[in-house]
């Protein structure tokens, strides 16, 4: 019996290890920031969305070269690490869905059509495995306003 659980424990344990990963060490002073778009500002839709990078490179996703990483857009939600997953969020591979746009291809720019109103945005740098950076690559959140 205590083998069996044992082995129940394993397999268990061996289904969650893809959602967590080793994460890349960040590059010393690299930093993300949003360009031309300031915090509060009002927009039209649909809104052009420039993404800055300093200390590292833009390689796209799968590309395990030290010192990049490709960018990810967090649209409408709490500041990173404050997210579904809390703290945990940093060793976890970004989602991909609405809420977390994903750019691994090295974009460096996106156009999106949002919906009058509020919205929140935030930038955040991951790895060849869509995994932040340690410490995590992130920018200030900024709100814009869509008329």
């Amino acid at each position: 019996m205590k083998l069996h659980h044992i082995l129940c424990a394993a397999i268990l344990t061996a289904g969650l290890a893809p959602a967590y990963a080793q994460q890349t060490p960040a590059p010393e002073g690299a930093s993300v920031y949003f360009v031309a778009l300031e915090d509060g500002a009002t927009v039209s839709s649909p809104v052009t969305v420039n993404f800055g990078l300093t200390g590292m490179g833009v390689a796209p996703a799968g590309t395990e070269v030290e010192n990049t990483g490709h960018h990810h857009l967090l649209v409408n939600r709490a500041p990173f690490g404050e997210g579904e997953f809390g703290a945990e969020e940093v060793e976890l591979a970004l989602p991909n869905d609405e809420n977390h746009r994903h750019f691994g291809g090295g974009q460096t720019e996106v156009t999106i059509d949002l919906p009058p109103g509020t919205h929140t945005l935030q930038l955040v740098v991951g790895d060849a495995g869509h995994v932040p950076h340690d410490p995590p690559i992130v920018s200030d959140v900024i709100t814009i306003t869509v008329e």
